[in-house]
């Protein structure tokens, strides 16, 4: 079963506002992160995961792209839409897609769009909430499909 861990969690309160850093986070269910300007019912993007290895290899710090949730040993970019992931004891995510990087990407480094093609994040929405925290495994769910 492929695991991962949280490193860093992110709240979005404002378009082009700072992201405000978290230990600790509470997620609702079919809503995303309280107090995240993109949790909404409506959202493909409800949470924005990140791969902190490809942050390493681009010389960034968490929270630079605005994602909300740092997975650090869980290659998430490879993961299906549709694909469920639990996070601590509670939380359970499911992939909608990739994020497609942004013109903003390129105000933070030249180039820095063009680069995170296909690897800016990975864009769910929230099956089951509940709290989380840093340090907090994401385990990949299996799901069974009955035929």
């Amino acid at each position: 079963m492929a695991r991962g861990k949280v490193v860093s969690m992110q709240i979005c309160v404002g378009h082009r506002e700072p992201m405000l850093p978290r230990d600790s986070a509470l997620a609702t269910t079919g809503k995303g992160l309280h107090g995240d300007r993109h949790a909404n019912p409506e959202a493909q993007r409800q949470i924005l995961l990140m791969d902190q290895e490809i942050l390493d290899t681009l010389n960034l710090t968490s929270g630079t792209i605005r994602e909300n949730i740092t997975i650090s040993g869980l290659p998430i970019h490879r993961l299906p839409v549709g694909q469920q992931l639990q996070i601590g004891t509670q939380m359970v995510l499911e992939v909608t897609g990739l994020c497609k990087p942004c013109p903003r990407m390129d105000e933070i480094r030249d180039g820095l769009q063009t680069t995170l093609e296909g690897q800016r994040g990975v864009l769910t929405r929230t099956i089951q909430g509940g709290e989380l925290t840093i340090g907090d495994a994401v385990t990949v769910i299996t799901i069974s499909h009955k035929g």
